[in-house]
């Protein structure tokens, strides 16, 4: 049986038994061994015997280790997935380790170096940013990586036509909160300069200070009505602006990166199965955009462990995920990385706070 099914088996003592004492309420010994197996835990992914322990420089018999190791099981901290086998800690027992015990340093000067070339690059265009944030952490963090995107409340600052070529344009849209979006728009053979700039025009007067959703129904019926005034060509430009922008206001869209990444852990291929429904998982976008929106609720990084969360409860997997803010300081999405329970928490934590940090001095830059 692999390790990440051995997880989810010892905790379901812990389930039963409750999410497990403070820490406050172990005395030192029992801290120290519990430290040390969850350390062990997930740097190998194996359990972790009372020999190895002793072998480890624990001043006690094993004996001594494995009585420790037996009140921390009853505890629900621990679980034993064979009778003859170490401990694994369960998911009350990692959730006691991140907030109690887990030794967060800084972000490697490399990394974030790494992270604000890569984000900055891309100035204020913040769906490239998305994409390039996600393609980070997934990267770096050696997992999937999610990011929702905002919910664009922010009204219409300005709309322009930038031709790119005979048969190219970029539609541009400024928000009044600084962020900027793209489309690339097909020409027909023939648009003028006045073409591009009549439909500019057209859209600027009707959109400004307004967001896409309030104003897309009034769009459309004035284009109607506008149609025996506007060039025929500049009509089928808002036409199209409007198609591609279409949704923008009220749905929002999930990036999710480096699936790949979770079948290299050598765990993984001993549990398929528990793989498969990760995989299952992250194609719950409803869902897994909830639970990034409550992310958006708090301050800082937040941490959810198997069955934390309704939707990851069966794959067993942790959720490291942090917001990031635009315009005045609002915070209006938040970006993450999923993987099994057994993530680099100390790597990964300070990774997630400091790229969502980054993203959203790119988005008001």
């Amino acid at each position: 049986m692999g390790a990440l099914k051995d997880l989810a088996q010892a905790d379901v003592n812990s389930s039963i038994l409750g999410r497990g004492p403070s820490l406050a309420e172990l005395d030192e010994r029992a801290r120290d061994i519990f430290r040390r197996i969850v350390e062990s835990y997930l740097e190998t992914g194996e359990p972790v015997g009372s020999r190895t322990l002793s072998k480890a420089g624990i001043a006690l018999s094993p004996a001594s280790i494995r009585n420790t190791m037996q009140d921390l099981t009853q505890l629900g901290l621990l679980g034993a997935p064979h009778i003859s086998a170490g401990r694994l800690p369960t998911h009350a027992g990692l959730r006691l380790f991140v907030d109690g015990l887990l030794e967060v340093g800084d972000i490697a000067e490399e990394d974030r170096l790494s992270i604000e070339a890569r984000l900055r690059a891309h100035g204020r265009n913040y769906e490239d940013a998305l994409n390039e944030a996600s393609a980070i952490l997934s990267g770096l963090a050696g997992a999937a990586s999610v990011v929702v995107t905002p919910i664009r409340d922010a009204g219409v600052k300005h709309v322009e036509f930038v031709p790119l070529g005979l048969e190219r344009t970029l539609a541009v849209m400024v928000f009044e909160d600084g962020t900027v979006e793209n489309r690339l728009i097909r020409l027909p053979a023939g648009v003028t300069p006045s073409a591009l700039q009549e439909a500019s025009n057209f859209l600027n007067t009707r959109l400004r200070g307004r967001t896409v959703a309030e104003a897309r129904a009034d769009l459309k019926a004035e284009l109607e009505k506008a149609r025996r005034d506007l060039d025929a060509t500049a009509a089928g430009l808002v036409e199209d602006g409007l198609a591609a922008w279409s949704g923008e206001g009220d749905e929002r869209a999930l990036i999710v990166r480096g699936r790949a990444n979770l079948l290299e852990d050598p765990q993984a291929l001993e549990d398929l199965e528990r793989v498969r429904s990760l995989f299952e998982d992250l194609e719950e976008k409803e869902q897994l955009i909830s639970l990034l929106d409550g992310v958006r609720e708090g301050q800082g990084v937040r941490i959810f462990i198997g069955a934390e969360t309704r939707l990851f409860s069966l794959s067993g997997s942790a959720v490291i995920a942090a917001p990031y803010m635009t315009g005045s300081q609002r915070v209006v999405g938040a970006i993450g990385v999923i993987g099994p329970a057994r993530l680099n928490y100390a790597r990964v934590i300070p990774l997630v706070d400091y790229t969502a940090r980054v993203l959203g001095q790119v988005m008001n830059a």
